[in-house]
């Protein structure tokens, strides 16, 4: 089996850890790491950064000195996973505040000569979208058609190249028992072990 270069991003805003979404990235983090992948971690919790608040910050102010780790961490990575609880619908705040932050032009994707947005600056990689949430799972997948998880495959992770993004989503979470948990850290750890 190839090995690859993971890097697991951990969304969860609590920067106390100890939540289902840090057992998860933990239990795909010991089996890529017994199968011999190269692993590298970015806890968005731990980083210091403002929210961009105009067009103009995003095309031109400066990306924010925690951030260029990570920026270098996504450019090393051939497959990145994404762990996150579902928030009033879609991703935590900090989350979606760090994508943005990251996805500047010049570094997601550059501009063709056009104007308009020619060549996606993260092709050649692949993802995974790891979503917990109180709700049952196929509830949100197929009543709610899981938009908020699609707008980040579609136009977040697609918009730059990366694909394909494949999902896992856990529901039920606040019922979730020790022998349910179980099973999906050792589905994690399958996956880990894939790179998928």
């Amino acid at each position: 089996m190839n090995t690859k270069r993971i890097l697991l991003i951990q969304g969860h805003p609590d920067p106390q850890g100890a939540h289902l979404c840090h057992a998860l990235l933990q239990a795909y983090a010991d089996g890529a790491a017994a199968a011999g992948h190269e692993l590298r971690r970015i806890e968005v919790a731990q980083l210091d950064f403002p929210i961009l608040r105009s067009a103009a910050e995003w095309e031109q102010s400066a990306l924010p000195g925690c951030l260029l780790a990570p920026q270098h961490d996504i450019e090393w990575a051939q497959h990145l996973v994404l762990f996150f609880p579902l928030w009033l619908g879609d991703m935590p705040a900090l989350l979606k505040g760090f994508l943005e932050q990251i996805a500047r032009p010049g570094f997601a994707f550059h501009d063709d000569d056009n104007g308009g947005f020619g060549k996606k600056g993260l092709s050649g990689r692949s993802a995974r979208v790891v979503v917990t949430m109180d709700m049952p799972a196929l509830v949100y997948r197929f009543y709610f058609r899981a938009h908020s998880v699609r707008s980040l495959e579609r136009n977040v992770l697609g918009f730059v190249g990366i694909s394909p993004v494949r999902e896992t989503l856990i529901g039920m979470v606040d019922k979730l028992d020790a022998d349910a948990a179980r099973k999906w850290f050792g589905k994690m750890r399958a996956l880990g072990a894939k790179a998928d």
